[in-house]
């Protein structure tokens, strides 16, 4: 085999790739480049990081990596992985293996072998089951791996029943993998999918989350989600994607919320995995709001609803706190540039931008990714609005801090000049100036102690 282009620097006899290959060689064992960095090579995607195969044990790679290591991290040494930096480059090296995942059991029993055949027959696809033998950098391809990559199958080395059963995770890497390269899964590979899917029940919720984050930064994961909803393999961690399949009805005509779905996930910037987030579940509060008024389908209030089911969704796959809150805001205020064509005032865009917050040029985007309208009027119609929005808030941001809008007064103050001490009386005359701000603009501090003034004498205080 000729060794890619892209690759044959990087198999230079003093790169850090080679200078791992002939430590472990030179001391009688084994070296195998495997997994994505081989895939890639082959599809001229240069690697930046590099996983290794040898037959020596995890004791014996700490050892000859050390000395050329930048640094060596050992968290996975008991699984048999040994990570280094060499040169820069980041390498893990891992003992050739032969595990298998007990049915009732979350975690591998790792046990080591010594070929890399059966290393590879325990990967999850033959596109990550081929290796190059180094420092002579010939191809191990004993699954067809090399001929999978080359025409868009994804299999997996052994069965998909056993690979599965192995580790029920890459059931949901698949979908991965069906999104970033366009692969097309085998039918056993589906019906495996279809008949295993409640496998995934015994993965950890956070190794879950981690993968259906990765899937929703692929540029475009619609394959992957159909791929989700169609084997229902989605319904055991997120039951509310198929439930946005809304039954169509002959005679109050709607649109397909699933398909509108997966359309506005694709058209968000792929780089932000909150705003991914959030185009996945702005509409997961139409199936439970829906209902239909004068032959049309309506979902009075499914923002509010939705936002609910988000938050707690998000927070069973124990997503960050802070992705959590950010997510559950976008889809509770995602309708709210459809009031615009009422009409705003300043004090509108001022509330506007106050209730975004940092997350404000999410929301613009969501808005306008969440039209998928074929018909062409309306389209331009809330690309306008849109358009016109982000204008007044340029041009009201030129005259005032939009994003900094607070009280003109702080707490100090209102004690001081009402004499009171903390407590909700202070937190009242503060939501109360911030209203005036927000409704009239800036408002000097002489201004604002008068209307405190009054305020505090309509109530007796």
């Amino acid at each position: 085999m000729s060794v890619p282009p892209r690759l044959a620097p990087l198999l230079a006899p003093d790169a850090p790739v080679q200078r791992v290959a002939r430590a472990l060689v030179d001391a009688g064992h084994e070296c195998h480049l495997v997994g994505g960095s081989v895939r890639d090579a082959l599809i001229d995607d240069i690697p930046v990081e590099f996983d290794f195969a040898t037959d020596a044990r995890p004791e014996q790679i700490e050892a000859l990596l050390a000395p050329m290591a930048d640094h060596v991290w050992l968290q996975g040494k008991r699984f048999g992985t040994v990570g280094a930096q060499v040169a820069g480059v980041p390498c893990e090296v891992t003992t050739y293996r032969a595990e298998v995942y007990r049915p009732d059991s979350r975690k591998p029993e790792v046990s080591f072998g010594d070929s890399i055949e059966q290393d590879l027959s325990r990967r999850d696809f033959t596109v990550n089951a081929m290796a190059l033998r180094l420092p002579d950098a010939v191809l191990v391809d004993p699954y067809g791996g090399a001929a999978d990559l080359a025409t868009g199958r994804l299999r997996t080395p052994l069965t998909p029943e056993v690979s599965f059963t192995d580790d029920p995770l890459r059931m949901l890497r698949a979908a991965r993998f069906i999104a970033r390269f366009g692969f097309v899964p085998d039918p056993e590979l589906v019906t495996a999918v279809e008949t295993l899917g409640d496998r995934l029940d015994i993965v950890s919720v956070e190794r879950i989350r981690d993968e259906l984050s990765k899937l929703l930064l692929v540029p475009d994961p619609s394959p992957g989600l159909w791929f989700l909803a169609s084997t229902r393999l989605a319904d055991h961690f997120l039951p509310e994607l198929n439930q946005m399949e809304l039954e169509q009805d002959p005679i109050h005509h709607h649109k397909d919320v699933l398909a509108h779905t997966i359309a506005v996930v694709a058209k968000t910037s792929h780089d932000d995995l909150v705003l991914r987030l959030a185009a996945l579940m702005h509409d997961v509060g139409k199936p439970k709001t829906r209902s239909f008024e004068r032959g049309r389908a309506t979902f009075h209030h499914h923002e509010v609803v939705g936002a609910r089911m988000t938050r707690d969704r998000l927070t069973a796959l124990r997503y960050p706190t802070e992705v959590v809150e950010s997510v559950t805001q976008l889809v509770y205020l995602h309708l709210r540039i459809h009031t615009y064509a009422m009409g705003w005032t300043d004090a509108a865009v001022r509330r506007y931008v106050r209730d975004a917050g940092d997350l404000l040029a999410q929301l613009n985007e969501l808005q306008r990714c969440d039209c998928t309208t074929r018909n062409e009027r309306k389209a331009r119609t809330l690309g306008r609005r849109m358009d016109e929005l982000e204008a007044r808030i340029e041009a009201l941001a030129a005259q005032e801090e939009l994003r900094a809008i607070k009280p003109p007064l702080d707490g100090k103050q209102v004690m001081d000049f009402l004499g009171v001490a903390p407590g909700p009386v202070v937190g009242e005359a503060l939501a109360f100036l911030l209203e005036a701000r927000l409704d009239e603009g800036p408002i000097d501090e002489a201004d604002a102690f008068a209307r405190l003034r009054a305020w505090a004498d309509d109530r007796d205080l």
